[in-house]
């Protein structure tokens, strides 16, 4: 929403917002664009009285100003409709779907068509660092304009309970991987692949679907029915990318060249693949996009290094489903010197995690780690102690930030690698546990 917000005020038109807590980096964004934030859901926001309401899908009915704007008749729309009609309809949509990657496989795709001279407009989830910016309108390659979306299946809004990815009409889709999740939603997969499978009807014959080739869930979606071209990107696909370096990319069995990424994981390598793949649909030659790469410098708040205090490194990132957990510790376990541990700091907060849907894979998932700490926060509806406990003294779990942060920086030491993940803000605790490294007393 904070995204769709800036592509409106870019395109001319006065924006205002309201939300019950909105926190860096979006927040430092929409001032910097003059866009009033307004805290919580007063009603007399009504006498605003603007041209429409765009309605995200976290507001529910009951909601103060959500009950004034149906009460008073006053228009209102959901963010993906209004995107959909207002900026893509005479675009080239390229979307990246699925599970996992989406922010990261988006930014990489918009950035590979920037260097190559498209000029893309953008949306994407998260703060896409080589622009410093999560969303922008875009400019023109001739007579054709480029737009690179984060097609996400979460439900449009309380009154569209279809997936937002269903209003973008893309014509390159990536579709990354296929799990369960949402289980605030969702009864099951197969609900979601229901969904999957209605964005593959509506796409042209003439767009192309970039899949990834050893999902299953995504096989079976295909299965059901598709229009329009296929190319797969991982093993058994026609895309592929070594897993042993130098990293060599095949496509169709011809070696084109070297992937050199400053981000760490097999599953950023995937996500670079598919882009790559995504961008050739669009006229980048390989080789531009694999030059591209070499330029990307990730997502705020996916492995993004924070701080690095006397030997101790400060990550954040954004994972918070079983299968992004495990693979970022796999990612960050692959960058540490010898000795140096990893330290995972999880925040269960997703209301997938809070409902416990994901619990029982949750050791698997944080097994790599060398020591674990999770913060049971309001909502968590389970027992994360007896969840973990097959983790032994290395898990410990907390309810108090303070005492977590304090303990956090009292046990780091030179070559830990501290890897905090949260889908929220985690209270700030992530510089907390900086500003206590740079006063604790040498270690």
């Amino acid at each position: 929403m904070g995204g769709m917000a800036l592509l409106a005020r870019e395109m001319g038109y006065r924006v205002t917002g309201c939300d019950a807590n909105v926190y860096p980096p979006m927040s430092d964004q929409l001032r910097a664009a003059g866009i009033e934030l307004i805290e919580g859901y007063d009603a007399d926001q009504l006498k605003l009285k603007p041209d429409v309401f765009v309605v995200g899908n976290a507001i529910t009915r009951g909601n103060a100003l959500m009950e004034a704007v149906l009460d008073a008749r006053a228009p209102f729309v959901s963010g993906p409709q209004w995107v959909g009609e207002h900026l893509l309809r005479e675009r080239w949509v390229l979307a990246v779907a699925g599970t996992h990657g989406k922010s990261t496989g988006a930014s990489m795709l918009a950035w590979i068509l920037e260097v190559a001279g498209k000029a893309p407009g953008f949306l994407v989830g998260g703060v896409a660092k080589n622009f410093g910016i999560s969303a922008r309108s875009g400019g023109s390659d001739g007579a054709q304009r480029y737009f690179v979306i984060e097609a996400d299946e979460y439900d449009t809004a309380f009154f569209d309970k279809r997936s937002k990815f269903l209003h973008y009409l893309p014509h390159t889709l990536v579709l990354n991987n296929l799990e369960f999740d949402h289980a605030d939603i969702f009864p099951d997969l197969a609900a979601i692949e229901t969904q999957f499978h209605h964005l593959v009807r509506v796409l042209a014959r003439s767009a192309r679907i970039v899949v990834n080739a050893q999902d299953a869930a995504l096989a079976r979606v295909l299965a059901r029915g598709c229009w329009s071209a296929c190319e797969g990107f991982g093993p058994g696909g026609q895309w592929q990318v070594m897993a042993e370096a130098p990293h060599t990319v095949f496509y169709q069995d011809r070696a084109m060249g070297q992937m050199r990424l400053q981000l760490a994981g097999a599953h950023n390598r995937a996500n670079a693949l598919a882009a790559i793949a995504a961008a050739h649909h669009a006229g980048v030659p390989v080789q531009l996009a694999l030059e591209a790469m070499t330029e990307f410098v990730g997502v705020k708040r996916r492995l993004e290094l924070r701080d690095e205090v006397g030997g101790v490194r400060v990550l954040d990132d954004f994972a918070h489903h079983p299968t992004a957990i495990k693979e970022t510790i796999a990612a960050v376990r692959s960058q540490s010197s010898e000795g140096g541990r990893v330290v995972a700091i999880l925040e269960p907060r997703s209301n997938t995690m809070k409902l416990g849907t994901m619990a029982p894979r949750l050791v698997e998932s944080l097994s790599g780690a060398d020591v674990v700490y999770c913060f049971a926060g309001k909502g968590v509806n389970w027992d994360a102690a007896q969840v973990l406990s097959p983790l032994g003294a290395k898990a410990t779990v907390w309810t108090d930030l303070d005492a977590m942060a304090a303990r956090i920086a009292q046990q780091a030491r030179s070559g830990d690698q501290l890897l905090f993940m949260s889908n929220g803000a985690f209270g700030g605790i992530q510089n907390r546990v900086s500003e206590l490294l740079r006063v604790r007393e040498p270690a």
